[in-house]
Order: C-alpha cells, then structure tokens, then sequence
C-alpha cells in the first residue's frame, strides 16, 4: 500500500505568481510526497502525490485558473487497473 495515494497534476495560469509561494504552501499543509511546482510568474505546473488531491484543486484554483488536470489513483495502477 502507497503512503500517498494520489497522482495529482495540473497546470496554474495567472498573474505574479510564486513557485517558491505555492511549493512551500503544498509542502507543509497538504501531507504529500514527490513534489515539483515549476513555471514562471504566468504559468506553473503541479506534480504532487498526495491521499488529498481535492485540497490541491482547491488551493491552486485560489491562486489562478486551473487546467489540465490529471488524478490518478496509483494503487489501482500498481494493481494493473486503469488508475
């Protein structure tokens, strides 16, 4: 069983925003592992593994529009179901 259940990726398109801003808020308020948040001020893209991928969702979308969102279960997929 995976510690963190959840691939969570999407993309961030706003004005003036921070990866360092959003990377250290995931890291210590969202229990995850395997994080990336890089871009630019416009556009940043998300990679987290995480059992609470809706508080991601919700959090980005605070900080710009959302798209491209991906979730996918990696037990399942360990499991050889489509995750």
């Amino acid at each position: 069983m995976l510690e963190y259940r959840y691939d969570t990726q999407l993309l961030i398109e706003g004005e003036n925003l921070s990866e360092d801003e959003i990377h250290d808020y995931l890291q210590t308020q969202i229990p995850g592992d395997c994080l990336l948040a890089v871009g630019d001020e416009e556009l940043i893209k998300i990679h987290y593994h995480t059992n609470t991928p809706w508080k991601v969702l919700e959090y980005c979308a605070s900080k710009g529009e959302i798209f491209d969102v991906v979730v996918e279960d990696m037990e399942r997929q360990a499991k050889g179901l489509k995750g």
